[in-house]
């Protein structure tokens, strides 16, 4: 019968499933972290560069969600809320370590065409390899605005007005960061651009 219960929860809506975990049903809240933990991992992982960290704050962000689902505004879309959350909870973690950037470079993990945390293959190409990494340091250099306007944007793949709403900014302020991170990295990575040598 409980599994019964958990099918259905699959075809509802985000914030149906809210409503329902406000109203005290457990399975709805497991749908919720299905569909939604591994981008938040990801998410944590970009901001962080930690996959420990990461890891902690997915536990967190949820664990939030279980003990006050009352203060979801329904209002607002659930992915939205989910992400300002999110976006708060790293702001945190960098005043309690008293920084605002990380250097780190790649190890295990380094970004895929997709966003995804990746472990590397044995047969990536050298080129590859450095190619990540340099976009990894170069998004660390990066201020935190634009740091997670561009992780949202292209990670996450939320709207401009999404994100907008998540960074309590206004959409030509989130177009503006994107336009300037996006020359940032450009001009970092020139040198793997073999057309431009």
């Amino acid at each position: 019968m409980m599994r019964l219960f958990g099918q259905i929860y699959k075809t509802h809506t985000d914030e149906e499933l809210m409503r329902a975990i406000q109203s005290g049903e457990v399975k709805a809240f497991d749908v919720l972290y299905d569909r939604y933990s591994t981008r938040m991992v990801n998410y944590f992982f970009r901001r962080l560069g930690d996959q420990d960290a990461a890891q902690d704050m997915l536990q967190d962000l949820f664990a939030k969600i279980v003990e006050k689902p009352h203060l979801f505004d329904s209002s607002r879309r659930f992915s939205t809320w989910l992400f300002a959350i999110a976006s708060n909870m790293c702001k945190n973690e960098y005043r309690r370590r008293d920084i605002r950037k990380i250097e780190r470079p790649l190890q295990d993990s380094e970004l895929s065409s997709d966003g995804q945390v990746r472990i590397n293959k044995p047969d990536e190409t050298f080129a590859q390899k450095e190619f990540g990494e340099a976009v990894f340091k170069k998004l660390h250099e990066l201020d935190e605005n634009k740091h997670n306007t561009f992780l949202l944007r292209f990670q996450q793949q939320l709207s401009i007005k999404e994100i907008s709403e998540v960074l309590n900014c206004s959409e030509g302020t989130v177009k503006s960061r994107l336009f300037y991170t996006i020359r940032a990295l450009a001009d970092a990575l020139q040198e793997f651009n073999p057309y431009m040598r």
